[in-house]
């Protein structure tokens, strides 16, 4: 138990309480290796988190795993907490092998669940109400006498409660007399609502001295909303996870949960600058966990602080209040001014790749951008796309266009159909034809524009696609639809999206192809007034 982080002197009035780790790992399409596991600990532990829960040594190997190779990390404000049960029915503590495996995780802390709701002791324990409440208290003292710290899940309280609230009391107050440390009211199902939490965990608080805490699931979507009132109510843990991962709906999502308490409830459950890690946390579990992080993720997805309306945007560059309820670096996001069809000038002088622009200069690209969007584009995730028009509008010259392509695409048999792809480029004063092979007519394009310019502007080398996206804007014309694509570029240190448009996927590919690589040498030409070409290739035919 060396590992175990020492809580603060001085303990916050409201604990965090993390079952990313076991709670979340339960949510289907989430698979956390050994490896995932140990990592999110120690983002959990440095983010500081006060409880972790790793996992139920016992149920299966690979927690058993963990907690061993937990033991080798040394947990800076963490406290790590074995997950089990209470023994199993007519079974002495001593005896049962689960609660035999969590002493063996060597914790300090240990969290055990029993059943609250007597509808679950007749239909899932099949027991007796008495052999119930005995299973509960003796299974909290066995762990006691070790020497362990043990919170008590009291599994469907709420639930329960509601149906046979003696019996509910009767069981936790089992648990208070076998020496829990603490009382967590747990709403397993997830259906109660925010008021309903609120007056039960503050009837019970009125009854027991012991801290009471809150373990509440996601399926009527009031997880968060009612571990604040259970707050309010005088609960003083929270439990939940990262993102809200959980089974079924998932659980309070510790993201909002922790930002509202701190900002908004004032309570300190973390130090105010832990919360510019928010968003690091945030979006490295969901990496971790293979999960796309909702773009509409409260206080850090990427669209958080994104705006779009050019009203919006207008009041916004006079104060920033207007329309963000907090600044998004407090919780280490960052604001994002979306340029579409319903922007306005304002959101075109945002744009800091445009960088300082003429208001008039502005007002006229932004009704550039509402044509263009009326005919199928959009800017929203194009930012690259949007300076070409910018340097259009300037009357830039390109340092590259297009004399013409062709696209071939051959199928044998049973043989993987093949592309090939012919571009006849003008470069400066000179001509470069050249052609390449694809799986695809798209990535065929894409080998031969990178062969044909990569020997004339030898940076395009380190530009990778890194997205392809391709949405039909009218289905109903079938196969003739006019079709937008999307592209996303990455040279290693910056990233940009470019849109093209067309009936023909092949010619909208193009058109984003083209500018996704026109980006860099527009840039370059930007900032030092030309475009180096590669002397050797100036007479290129």
């Amino acid at each position: 138990m060396e590992n175990q982080a020492r809580l603060p002197q001085t303990t916050p009035p409201v604990f965090l309480y993390d079952t990313t780790l076991r709670d979340g790992a339960q949510s289907a399409g989430i698979h956390f290796t050994l490896q995932d596991k140990l990592r999110i600990l120690k983002l959990l532990d440095s983010f500081g988190v006060h409880y972790i829960e790793g996992g139920w040594p016992g149920a299966n190997p690979k927690d058993v795993a963990f907690f061993q190779e937990a033991k080798n990390v040394k947990l800076k404000n963490s406290q790590l907490v074995a997950f089990g049960s209470t023994c199993r029915v007519g079974l002495a503590p001593e005896e049962d092998p689960m609660l035999k495996g969590l002493l063996e995780a060597e914790t300090e802390m240990i969290t055990i669940f029993g059943k609250s709701w007597d509808l679950h002791v007749a239909h899932a324990l099949h027991t007796t109400l008495d052999e119930n409440l005995r299973i509960i208290e003796e299974s909290i003292r066995f762990l006691k006498k070790k020497g362990r710290q043990v919170m008590y899940d009291a599994e469907h309280f709420f639930d329960g409660y509601r149906n046979n609230p003696d019996y509910a009391l009767k069981t936790i107050e089992a648990a208070v007399s076998g020496g829990a440390d603490w009382i967590i009211l747990c709403d397993t199902n997830g259906g109660a609502l925010p008021w309903e939490i609120e007056e039960i965990v503050s009837q019970v608080n009125r009854r027991l001295t012991t801290p009471l805490g809150v373990h509440l699931h996601n399926d009527g979507g009031m997880a968060v909303a009612s571990s604040l009132t259970a707050v309010r109510a005088g609960a003083r843990q929270v439990q939940g996870t990262v993102n809200g991962y959980g089974e079924r709906c998932g659980n309070a999502d510790l993201v909002p949960l922790i930002a509202n308490l701190v900002l908004k409830m004032g309570i300190p459950v973390l130090e105010r600058e832990k919360l510019q890690s928010l968003t690091h946390l945030s979006r490295s579990v969901s990496e971790i966990a293979n999960r796309r992080l909702d773009e509409g993720h409260p206080f850090v997805g990427r669209n958080a602080f994104a705006h779009k309306a050019g009203v919006h945007v207008n009041a916004l560059r006079k104060k920033r209040e207007t329309y963000e309820h907090i600044p998004p670096e407090w919780v280490g996001n960052e604001r994002r001014i979306v340029v579409s069809d319903q922007a306005g000038g304002s959101n075109i002088l945002e744009q800091e790749a445009l960088g300082d622009l003429d208001p008039q200069v502005a007002k006229i690209l932004a009704g550039d951008v509402k044509r263009l969007e009326h005919e199928g584009y959009s800017f929203e995730e194009a930012e690259g796309s949007l300076e070409l028009l910018l340097y259009a509008r300037e009357g830039e010259e390109f340092p590259f266009t297009l004399e013409s392509f062709r696209v071939t695409l051959e199928k044998r048999r049973e043989e993987k159909a093949l592309s090939e792809a012919t571009i006849k480029l003008r470069v400066g004063d000179s001509v470069v034809h050249t052609a390449a092979e694809g799986n695809g007519p798209v990535n065929a394009l894409d080998n031969a524009l990178r062969k044909a310019l990569t020997s004339f502007f030898p940076e395009l080398e380190s530009c990778r696609l890194t997205d392809y996206k391709v949405r039909v804007l009218e289905g109903s014309d079938g196969t003739g639809a006019t079709v937008r694509v999307l592209i996303r570029t990455h040279d290693g240190e910056n990233s940009w999206g470019t849109v093209g448009v067309s009936e023909n996927i092949i010619e909208a590919s193009w058109e984003a192809l083209l500018a996704s690589l026109s980006i860099p040498l527009m840039r370059k030409k930007r900032k030092s007034g030309k475009v180096e070409i590669s002397a050797e290739k100036e007479n290129a035919v």
